[in-house]
């Protein structure tokens, strides 16, 4: 029996023509078979619309698809393509409860401004460019949840995936009418004003956690082999700042397979955050749902081959039988460079994605791999404060 292993990349839309064609599809799923990959991650959700002909889109919002692949079905185009190779699919809900990036809400909030996220001024809550909806709200949890169950109901997919924004929110919102009365009615006080105070945190957090439970059951419900993927930011930065408690996510079983966008740009910092996720936050029981998200591209920068090849080879020292690179078009930069490497070294053996029994199978860390850090990291010794 061959290696089992989780390969995937992220196909996205930006900076990139893969999905522009049919076309482009078919010969992007060839290569990534070809190179050794076992599973995509196509985007099907940004900029407030969807990449596949949506009926909860059109009948909310009256926009069935993003106009760019107007009387096309580039989600359906992606299964048939990857299925033809071998590739299992996993569509990608990319933007999440962010409403828009740079445009006051865009469409979303221009036709619901009831769903607007407040931050403590009452303004429309932004963040790093990210304007959000209310994601503690919950006509637009179910606005969402049915955006999901859309997909995994009409395509013969693997599963969904959430990531920094899905599910998240801003630890700067929740300040809304809404939100601010429900807390008041469990505490008999308003919000702090202080968005990192430990209850308010931990209140608003418990919510997506909740939110996330339903997800899963739900998509369970439609097909119990279907994958919850999620691929949120590092533990427990990102708790902090995105309200993402997927520490919990894991104790409590609602992830399949969980990718945090360990997105350094030097091999110290990558081993270092790794060391820190498996002395905090991972255990052998949990530790075959983890594939790290790895930043292969991103504007100017490309990754180099030393460094990719040396990253995965200490995730698999250190027990990690897999890893997701954002995004596609890095593997196809300088003459296919990296997908050369790939091919010719880590990935020259055929390997299987895992079942949902084997995400679930523990898993001991090989204790002679295990470096001084992680050793650090699980005696409680923490010389700095990392985020």
């Amino acid at each position: 029996m061959g290696k089992v292993e989780i390969r995937g990349v992220w196909l996205t839309n930006t900076d990139s023509s893969v999905l522009n064609s049919p076309e482009n599809i078919a010969e992007a799923m060839e290569f990534l078979a070809e190179t050794g990959f076992n599973v995509v991650f196509p985007v099907v959700w940004n900029r407030g619309v969807t990449l596949y002909p949506s009926a909860v889109m059109q009948k909310t919002f009256d926009v069935e698809i993003n106009s760019m692949y107007q009387d096309r079905d580039p989600l359906g185009e992606v299964v048939t393509q990857a299925r033809r190779v071998g590739l299992k699919v996993i569509p990608w809900f990319e933007y999440g409860f962010a409403s828009s990036y740079n445009l006051h809400g865009g469409l979303l909030l221009q036709k619901k401004p009831e769903w607007k996220a407040c931050d403590r001024q009452g303004n429309l809550l932004k963040k790093n460019g990210f304007e959000w909806l209310n994601a503690l709200d919950s006509q637009v949890q179910d606005f969402l949840l049915s955006l999901v169950l859309e997909v995994v109901t009409n395509y013969d997919v693997d599963g969904i995936q959430g990531d920094d924004r899905f599910p998240a929110f801003p630890s700067e919102g929740g300040y809304d009418e809404i939100t601010v009365k429900r807390y008041h009615q469990e505490f008999g006080d308003n919000p702090p004003p202080n968005p990192l105070d430990k209850q308010w945190l931990q209140w608003r957090a418990d919510i997506l956690t909740e939110f996330l439970a339903q997800l899963y059951q739900q998509v369970k419900a439609v097909n119990p082999n279907l994958i919850v993927s999620v691929a949120p930011n590092i533990y427990d930065w990102g708790f902090k700042e995105y309200l993402q408690d997927s520490l919990t996510w894991l104790q409590r079983g609602i992830v399949d397979m969980i990718h945090p966008q360990i997105y350094r740009r030097d091999l110290f910092s990558y081993k270092y955050v790794i060391d820190q996720l498996l002395g905090k936050q991972f255990t052998n029981k949990t530790l075959s749902r983890l594939a790290p998200g790895m930043l292969i591209k991103i504007g100017s920068y490309n990754i180099s081959t030393d460094y990719l090849i040396r990253a995965i080879e200490y995730n698999r020292e250190h027990g990690i039988q897999g890893e997701v690179f954002f995004f596609y078009e890095g593997l196809r930069a300088n003459n296919n460079a990296l997908a050369k490497v790939l091919k010719k070294n880590i990935y020259n053996y055929p390997a299987t994605f895992p079942s949902l029994v084997e995400l679930s199978r523990s898993r001991v860390i090989q204790q002679q791999s295990v470096s001084l850090w992680q050793r650090l990291w699980r005696w409680g010794i923490n010389f700095f404060n990392f985020s």
